[in-house]
């Protein structure tokens, strides 16, 4: 498709084990003045060849959107004093504008399109308030253009998800929930979109759980989705999706409400769901995860671990022959958080899904970090096998970021690449850590020293991408107090991407990129 452009291809050269030696870094501070830093959020790193001109740039953003070269230094800079929290989507959205164009949410309800040489093309205000935590992009109604889709942090029932035209304009039937329409809902605190094509009608949904234990489901015309009858009518009606509650036991789903106190259910404030072809069937389903409460004490207080749910077009559990998702996992290895919402000494951790193939084995595992301090990995049999989860290392308190997933030597197994982040103060700073499909550390390396602030981490998933000459690949990381840095994977060059990017390709829509020779984090395999 004309928006979507190949930059990132597998090597030809024959599988040969890696040597996981510590990757070096190659440079450090990209888009920081001399003496400091802004402060760098969740908001994952692009790459991208911006101007079609056969070089790669690094597009990210904390306060202000930076473009930098290869070795990090500064093309463009779009200066705002409102940050930037989710990952900035890349790609042709503006067909009378050349090269790739930059779509950014921040604070102060902005959203603004950036051109390939970084002016603003526009900027839009898309709710009453709050801030634009959640954007994803995609041609969600099949007709060739990319629309950009974008999700509320705050208060309010309705009115939570927008959807824009490359030109700026409101699609109409947006935004949605709208007032009036029955379903329950609220604020988006994390990037809790993802868009895709469930049924196979030749145009995506979109999927936005919210800080219920409800999901919003909406069609490209901003009407919402029916759920099975399996839930029973409302009024005679067939319920939407945001009529249907999900809870731990999918009883208490077809009962539809909980006994609080003996019967929990999810909430989905900082949940970031994913869309994928979990068993190879050639179907998709969603994944989305929740933090699991209990209600008679409410939320955070109540907090008893993360869990995935995986749902099906009409909002019904999946199952396949093998195995049967009408039953969630038991907790197993997942705990409570061990801190949460005190920012003075930690940010907290937020739960990004990534459907990866682990092993090679033709399924997708489920991964997310929690706020256990562990990184969690789900078999479709609903065990996590071998070393998994693997515990965030360090001193004091410290969380993790989403992963990539690549298998970096070409033995058909992945590994899991991610940064972490500790507690404020002492200028402590946060890792880059490769681990082996088994959960295994391989290798790791420290994050540079703050650049002003007293800490350093990575609070969101690295990009894959080959920035230079030689054979092995980079890990793209933007950082809370040393901008942008890159390193470089030693024995990587016969990469292939399984997730290499924050929300799995450079629309940011929850899946994975595409497989096969073209394997590029513009593509996505369901476009």
């Amino acid at each position: 498709m004309r928006h979507l452009a190949l930059f990132l291809c597998m090597a030809g050269a024959a599988p040969v084990a890696a040597q996981f030696t510590t990757p070096v870094q190659q440079s450090a501070y990209g888009g920081c003045g001399l003496s400091s830093c802004q402060v760098g959020w969740y908001s994952g790193p692009a790459v991208a060849d911006l101007e079609g001109n056969g070089s790669l740039e690094i597009v990210w953003g904390s306060f202000d959107v930076v473009a930098l070269d290869a070795a990090g230094g500064e093309r463009w800079r779009g200066a705002n004093a409102q940050r930037v929290w989710p990952a900035i989507a890349v790609a042709d959205f503006d067909p009378g504008s050349p090269g790739l164009e930059s779509a950014v949410g921040r604070n102060g309800n902005q959203l603004t399109l950036y051109s390939a040489t970084g002016a603003v093309l526009w900027t839009r205000s898309p709710f009453s308030g709050g801030e634009v935590r959640s954007l994803a992009a995609g041609d969600i109604d099949g007709n060739g253009d990319l629309e950009i889709v974008v999700g509320r942090a705050s208060s309010g029932g309705t009115l939570q998800v927008s959807v824009y035209e490359h030109d700026g304009s409101v699609r109409t039937g947006w935004p949605a929930r709208r007032t009036g329409e029955p379903g329950f809902g609220a604020g988006m605190y994390n990037e809790n979109l993802a868009l895709g094509d469930l049924d196979g009608d030749g145009q995506h949904e979109v999927y936005a759980p919210t800080d219920t234990h409800y999901i919003t489901a909406l069609h490209p015309n901003g009407d919402q989705l029916l759920a099975s009858t399996l839930y029973g009518l409302s009024m005679g009606l067939q319920k939407t999706w945001a009529q249907v509650g999900v809870h731990v036991e999918h009883a208490v789903d077809l009962q539809g409400f909980a006994n609080c106190g003996t019967q929990h259910r999810p909430n989905f404030a900082n949940a970031a769901p994913a869309i994928a072809d979990l068993d190879g069937n050639g179907s998709l389903e969603l994944i989305v995860p929740g933090d699991v409460y209990n209600c008679a004490i409410g939320d955070p207080a109540g907090d008893l671990y993360y869990l995935p749910w995986i749902l099906k077009r009409d909002r019904t559990r999946w199952s396949n022959a093998s195995v049967d998702w009408t039953t969630i996992p038991p907790p197993g290895a997942s705990g409570g958080p061990i801190i949460q919402g005190q920012f003075a000494t930690i940010e907290d951790a937020v739960v990004n899904a990534v459907p990866a193939d682990l092993d090679g084995d033709g399924q997708r595992e489920i991964l997310f970090q929690s706020y256990d301090g562990k990184l969690h990995a789900w078999w479709l049999d609903k065990t996590e096998k071998h070393s998994w989860p693997y515990t965030i290392p360090g001193t004091g308190f410290r969380f993790g970021a989403e992963p990539a997933v690549a298998d970096l030597d070409g033995d058909g197994d992945a590994e899991v690449i991610f940064t972490t982040w500790p507690q404020k103060g002492g200028n402590a700073v946060g890792q880059l850590l490769v681990l082996s499909h088994q959960g295994v550390l391989l290798t790791s390396v420290n994050l540079p020293a703050p650049r002003g602030g007293n800490w350093n981490g990575g609070l969101a998933a690295p990009t894959l991408a080959q920035l230079d000459a030689d054979p092995n690949w980079e890990a793209v990381v933007g950082t809370s107090r040393s901008g942008v840095v890159v390193y470089e994977l030693q024995g990587s060059a016969a990469t292939a991407i399984r997730w290499g990017t924050a929300r799995g390709n450079l629309l940011r829509n929850g899946q994975p990129p595409a497989t096969g020779p073209a394997n590029a984090l513009f593509r996505n395999g369901f476009e």
